[in-house]
């Protein structure tokens, strides 16, 4: 029969396991040899159809597991290659990343208190923590406790936000949903998922939004108080702007609308002592979207909604008899159901939980300050390269660049060459009405010798 990974002997039986996947991972890296494979979807689709076969054959392969995760390792995109900086794709702590082996092997579920003793203690803890650290400003200021806010763990900035549009539209009732030119597609997505109307869409000429049309918006709309919901962005997905946060907020007091910012990219920065300033005013949000599977850290996923009234999470209530029983809930146990609009939900927490243990604050911070100091490497490399222009300082981690006088054409295919020959991996963003190559760095270990080597390599491959 075959073995389980819990139990008495789950621990004897993984072991020779792991060690079978960690000599796949290592010889499919070696294949690959490179952020990514060679040979672009084509060369990668056929490989990886080599290896597979038959995906559901008569009789089981024991080599499987071998095979399919070298398979796997070789054809994939490499986070922690310094080469690697396309997207908000980080490459995950050793420490979170075998907290993550425990939550699988014990494979709790939170939906109720019964699969998930521990789990459930773990995620209310850590859960109001980072929540507190989001509104420690708030609290402070109304001498409010820490218990008064809260956050929900997700499965990214994509649920957040569309949680955060549902509490809106539930305390609410009709929500209108304002936002800038700037704000991640999941807002627009969530209000045709909830039935909302469509956005009203503010000008960001500098890629932020605008304090004067967002003000002239919310003058025009005057809606009941609270129906107004403003979407804020710190840390856009293209070049990880942040918008003025506190303009935002106050012309959100005045106009009495309710303010969600969208940080899951920027959230990070609360970690850090000498970039949390960037995000004065998030603490004025009612919602706030947090990701730690970006400048956290994690594995996917790692994500969470905070919100600075715990009492706004009402609406999620949901009974079912067989996890919530009324009986069950007033003689004690956790009501589990109200945390998420999920039923089955993995332990993500404990992964979270780890990493903020093992490194505290100082250690998160030391990691968002290295990645911040690369971006600001790279930025002036390309600045001094007469053959490339940069499109501005970076406000997180994400340089922008493109080589002089090149097309937009050019700029693509240049990229799209390093991708198929998988010697680099850059994303692309279209600010200004140009086309832009897109570094994002989140690898704390890249170093000046690769920075440079990054930019050489998109030299050589740009044509004169």
């Amino acid at each position: 029969m075959s073995p389980l990974a819990s139990g008495p002997q789950g621990p004897d039986t993984l072991r020779p396991l792991l060690t079978t996947v960690l000599e796949a991972l290592k010889a499919g890296a070696a294949t690959r040899d490179g952020p990514l494979p060679p040979g672009g979807p084509t060369e990668v689709a056929a490989r990886l159809r080599e290896a597979l076969g038959n995906p559901l054959p008569d009789h089981g392969d024991e080599d499987a597991l071998r095979t399919l995760v070298q398979a796997f390792a070789a054809g994939a995109a490499d986070p922690a290659d310094p080469l690697c900086t396309a997207h908000l794709h980080c490459p995950p702590l050793a420490v979170a990343t075998a907290a993550d082996l425990a939550a699988s092997v014990l494979n709790p579920s939170l939906d109720s208190w019964d699969q998930a003793p521990a789990a459930s203690e773990l995620e209310a803890l850590v859960t109001r923590a980072l929540a507190a650290e989001v509104y420690t400003e708030v609290h402070a200021a109304a001498g409010q406790t820490q218990t008064d806010s809260d956050a929900l763990v997700t499965t990214g900035g994509t649920e957040s936000n569309q949680l955060a549009l549902l509490l809106a539209r539930e305390h609410h009732g009709h929500t209108q949903l304002v936002c800038a030119e700037n704000a991640h597609h999941s807002l627009r997505r969530a209000t045709w998922l909830l039935g909302l109307p469509d956005p009203v869409t503010v000008p960001a000429p500098a890629g932020t939004m605008d304090p004067t049309a967002l003000n002239e918006a919310l003058t025009a709309l005057q809606g009941p108080r609270g129906s107004l919901l403003v979407a804020a962005t710190a840390g856009t997905t293209d070049a990880g702007l942040i918008d003025p946060l506190p303009d935002i907020a106050t012309l959100c007091e005045a106009h009495g609308a309710r303010l969600h910012i969208d940080a899951a990219y920027g959230g990070g920065l609360l970690f850090s002592d000498r970039h949390r300033p960037k995000l004065d005013g998030l603490a004025r949000a009612h919602t706030v979207t947090l990701d730690l599977h970006k400048l956290g850290w994690q594995p996917i996923a790692a994500g969470l909604l905070a919100v600075r009234d715990r009492h706004d999470l009402a609406p999620l209530a949901h009974h079912a008899d067989y996890l919530n029983a009324d009986d069950d809930t007033e003689a004690g146990l956790p009501d589990l159901l109200g945390r998420s609009l999920r039923t089955t939900r993995r332990p993500d927490i404990l992964k979270i939980a780890v990493t903020l243990k093992t490194l505290g604050r100082t250690g998160l911070g030391d990691l968002v300050d290295r990645v911040c100091e690369q971006a600001a490497q790279f930025a002036e490399l390309v600045h001094r390269h007469p053959r490339f222009e940069l499109h501005d300082r970076p406000t997180i981690s994400t340089v922008l660049f493109r080589p002089t006088d090149a097309t937009d054409d050019t700029v693509a295919a240049v990229r799209r060459t390093l991708l198929t020959e998988g010697r680099a991996v850059l994303g692309r963003a279209r600010l200004d009405d140009r086309l832009w190559l897109k570094a994002t760095l989140l690898n704390p270990h890249t170093g000046a010798d690769d920075l440079a080597a990054l930019l050489k390599l998109v030299e050589g491959h740009t044509p004169r």
